[in-house]
Order: C-alpha cells, then structure tokens, then sequence
C-alpha cells in the first residue's frame, strides 16, 4: 500500500509537469475516424481546406441544351410567322422585280435592272417620293405639338377627362376604309357637309372640291390624316407624362419657376425617349402610307396625291405591270429601311445606349 500511495502523486507530477512543457500530441484515431465518417462522393472536391459542389460534365451540357431547347420552341412559331409573311414575300417582289411579268405564266423574260431604272426615271414615281417626304415632314410638324399640348392638357387633372380622352382616341380606332369613305362624303364638292357649312356662313369651298383641286388635294390628304393618327400621338405622349415624377415639378414651382417654365426645362425633356418613339413611328406610317389616300383620291388627281405605295399598286393591278411594281416595292423598302437604321443610330441610340462617365479628377 505503501508503494501505490507512493507511485500515485509521482504520476499525477509527471502528468501536470508534461502539460506545462508541451502540449499533447493528437489522437490520430479520432480524426482518422472523422475523415472516414464522411462519405467520399464525385461531386465534392477538397482543395486547400474548401469543398464544394461541382457540377457534372453531363448535367451541365444537360442543362444547356434544355435550355437551347425552350428557346427554340419559344421563338420557332414567331420565326416562322415572320419568314412565311415578311422573308418570303420581299424575296419574292425581288425576283418579280427582275422579270417582265404581266401576272401570269412563267417568269421567263428577264431584264435585270431595267425595271429599277424605268422606275428611277418616272416622273410620277419622283413626284410620289416628293409627296411621302411632304406628309412626312407635316405629320411630324403639325401632330406632334397639337398632341403635346392636348397630352399636357389632359395630364392636369380635370371633369370629363376620360370623356376626353376617349373622343381624341376614337378616330385612332376606326379602320381606315370606314375613316376614308366618311371623310370623303363630307368633302364633296357643293352637297358635302363642309362645303354645306362654308355656304351657311356667306363662304365656298374650291370649284372643283377639296379632292379634286390639284393644288390643295394633297393638303386636304394631311388634315385628314392629322384627324385619324393625332390620337395616337396623344395617348402615347399622355402615357410618357404619366412616368414623369411630381416631386420634380413640385420642386420647380418651389423655387419659384412658372407653369411653361416647368414645362420646357423639366417635363417635355423627360417625356423625349417617347417623342423619339413616336417621331419613328409616324415616319415609317407616312412612307409607307396607301389606304387612306387610295380611299380618297386614289392617287390623283393628276398624280397630286400619288405616294409610293399607291404608285406601285396601281402599277400591278390595273397596268399589269407587275415588275415594275416589284422594283417600285424593292425600293420603297429599301428607302424605308434606310431612313429607319439612319434614325435609329443618330437618334435612338441615345436610348438605348449608356453614355460613358467622365473620370472625376481627383
């Protein structure tokens, strides 16, 4: 008994004393026991103490052609839309457009370029793109401030304001055909309503009636169509001020600016991606323009109204000249898409693109 009272402090000692000289050495059984517990997988790898799940090889280009996949099958109904309507017919008016071609038979008498240059030099085709650059440059003149200033009117709160809305937007609505044939009742010379009203009031419309003067037909063509296409105008630049926020006008007015001051300096320059918009829009419907002046004058009288697209229907379908019509078409669309890409880039683009910040010099 002696010697176990004896051994039992001496072990206690060397135990404590080894404590305080070093530090215990590890049990490797245990974290050899860890390391095992842990399932070894494919898809964890440990590197410089970090694991993470990587994905397979299979299940990523999986997963991309999934996703090719729903694109395709999201856009092939669109695409095909758009070749079967839009690719197939411009591919068509080119090759019509290279032929002598009455609408029937084969196309076997080629001519190349000879309807393109028989076009060029048509003086009724010159005077048509004079008259689509004319309605141009008015619809775009005359639309967008008569419909700024009803949108800014309509934007301020008012009694009957959807009333109003809804009666500048209707004409909008209606169909060209139904808009067309209505205005061209109300124009006719002497039994028309309009000339009707002039007579009740001591005055007289032209001799030979608004349509068919050759000197202010076309004018006539412009007021009409500033009363169908001012509607849309209207709703879009209404929809732009809705964007604007009031705390910008409220501020303005607090630093002591008018109602016009407000206007010019804070809320027409924020409502300018929307002109932009609508100043595309209007000029692609102008050179492109047909139903409303073929309902009212057809193009005439004497060529006065005559635009490209009315040229190159009347062309095929009373004339029969249908590669003349194809090359006219070609360079309607050529002319089209020029004037839209060149717009797009000098104009738009400040739309679309951010502007590089200027380095602040410290």
């Amino acid at each position: 008994m002696a010697d176990d009272f004896t051994a039992g402090p001496a072990v206690g000692t060397t135990a404590r004393t080894g404590s305080a000289q070093s530090p215990a050495a590890p049990d490797p059984a245990p974290a050899a026991g860890r390391a095992s517990a842990r399932p070894a997988t494919g898809g964890q790898v440990a590197s410089s103490g970090q694991a993470g799940p990587v994905p397979a090889r299979g299940t990523r280009s999986t997963s991309r052609w999934r996703i090719r996949l729903e694109i395709i099958g999201f856009t092939a109904p669109a695409l095909l839309l758009f070749a079967f309507f839009v690719v197939w017919p411009i591919m068509k008016a080119v090759q019509f457009s290279v032929y002598r071609w009455k609408g029937f038979g084969p196309l076997v008498d080629f001519v190349g370029l000879q309807n393109y240059v028989r076009v060029l030099q048509d003086d009724v085709f010159i005077g048509a793109m004079v008259h689509n650059l004319i309605i141009v440059v008015a619809s775009i003149a005359i639309q967008l401030p008569l419909g700024l200033g009803i949108a800014l009117l309509l934007n301020r709160k008012m009694r009957g304001q959807g009333v109003l809305r809804t009666i500048i937007f209707v004409p909008y609505v209606l169909a060209e055909v139904v808009a067309g044939v209505v205005w061209f009742q109300l124009l006719q010379p002497r039994y028309g309503v309009i000339d009707t009203l002039l007579a009740a009031v001591g005055l007289s419309g032209p001799e030979q009636g608004w349509l068919g003067d050759p000197e202010i037909a076309l004018w006539t063509v412009i007021v009409v169509l500033t009363w169908k296409y001012l509607g849309l105008a209207v709703i879009l630049l209404l929809a732009g001020l809705q964007g604007v926020p009031e705390e910008l006008s409220e501020a303005a007015q607090i630093d002591g600016a008018s109602w016009w001051q407000t206007q010019f300096r804070i809320t027409i320059p924020l409502v300018g991606p929307t002109i932009r918009t609508w100043v595309f829009l209007s000029m692609i419907g102008s050179l492109q323009l047909f139903d409303m002046v073929w309902i009212l004058t057809g193009g005439g009288p004497a060529n006065a109204t005559t635009t490209m697209a009315t040229f190159l229907v009347n062309e095929g379908t009373k004339r029969q000249n249908y590669g003349i019509a194809g090359a006219a078409s070609v360079i309607l669309f050529v002319v089209a898409l020029t004037l839209a890409l060149l717009y797009q880039r000098l104009v738009l683009s400040r739309d679309t693109t951010d502007r590089p910040r200027k380095k602040v010099q410290r």
